[in-house]
């Protein structure tokens, strides 16, 4: 492996860890917080854009960067009739929904908080971050296994 490939592999890794920890963190601190009236409109509507600004931008790395290692590791033959390519395709599927509803959640968990409502707004957001958390942990799995197979420890 080059190492450009590499580089690339690095990145994607991290950038999809930053983007999953994000929403992990959300969903299971700052929801509760938030459901509960124990925070403030200011810091839920900070949050709620920083969550923004590193989902849009971990979109756009992660779409980037998996692009370039499928097309570095896999051919379209590979990718749909193989079940490492099925992982790929998997993995892709998991990363698109993640990203609406991470977008949808975080949306409604600004929705009034310009007249300093709270509670209403992460009672919305709570089934849209919570369903992009549980697609998070989906796609650390997926990640895992493509890992693991890629070191040997099991073979697909």
């Amino acid at each position: 492996m080059s190492l450009v490939n590499a580089g690339v592999y690095v990145v994607h890794l991290l950038v999809a860890a930053l983007w999953t920890g994000s929403v992990l963190f959300v969903a299971y601190a700052v929801l509760p917080l938030g459901r509960n009236g124990d925070l403030n409109a200011a810091p839920l509507e900070a949050v709620a854009s920083k969550l923004k600004l590193v989902s849009r931008s971990s979109a756009a790395v992660l779409f980037l960067t998996g692009g370039h290692m499928a097309a570095y590791a896999y051919t379209v033959e590979s990718l749909t009739g193989s079940p490492r390519g099925y992982l790929v395709l998997a993995m892709l599927a998991l990363w698109f929904v993640m990203t609406g509803l991470v977008e949808v959640g975080a949306g409604k968990l600004t929705d009034g908080t310009g007249q300093q409502l709270v509670r209403e707004p992460a009672r919305n957001a709570t089934p849209f971050l919570q369903g992009a958390a549980v697609l998070a942990l989906l796609l650390l799995a997926d990640a895992g296994l493509l890992i693991a197979n890629g070191l040997g420890v099991f073979v697909l």
